[in-house]
This record gives C-alpha cells, structure tokens and sequence, in this order.
C-alpha cells in the first residue's frame, strides 16, 4: 500500500513520455483506459484507489501499486535517458 497526493500522481503522469499509457497497459495486461483511469483519479474503475480530501488534490491510498510501478520506471529510464 502507497499514500501519496493526487498532485504527486499528475506528476508522475506528466513527466511520462507519449504513448506511454498505452505501454503500461500492455505490460500489465490491462487496458489504455485502466491506466488513464488511475491518473485521472476515477476510483470506480480502478480497484484498490481511495482518494479522501486534503492537500495536494487529496489523499491518495493505492492497494494495488503495479500502474504507478511501470509508470516510475518508464519516467525514471526516459530522464536518464537525456
């Protein structure tokens, strides 16, 4: 499990290269959509994603870390890559 702000997650999507989203999904497996959905903060389609108000756009609780996970590595690797 990962608390972090919903800000924090914006970043991370932003700092993410195009076609990235599409990447993601297909190596977990799961759709394009799954993976925006994580980023856009949609709770109802993305399982084990809590947001409850406070700084930063909120408080986010991620059960399930494996998005996030691939997302950090793609945005680490595209930055070390410069």
């Amino acid at each position: 499990m990962i608390r972090t702000t919903f800000n924090r997650l914006r970043e991370v999507k932003d700092s993410l290269p195009h076609g990235s989203m599409d990447a993601i999904a297909a190596e977990l497996g799961i759709s394009a959509e799954t993976v925006r959905d994580f980023f856009r903060g949609s709770e109802a389609s993305v399982n084990g994603y809590h947001i409850e108000p406070g700084p930063d756009g909120g408080i986010v609780t991620l059960d399930e870390t494996r998005i996030l996970e691939v997302a950090l590595r793609i945005a680490w690797a595209t930055k070390n890559a410069l």
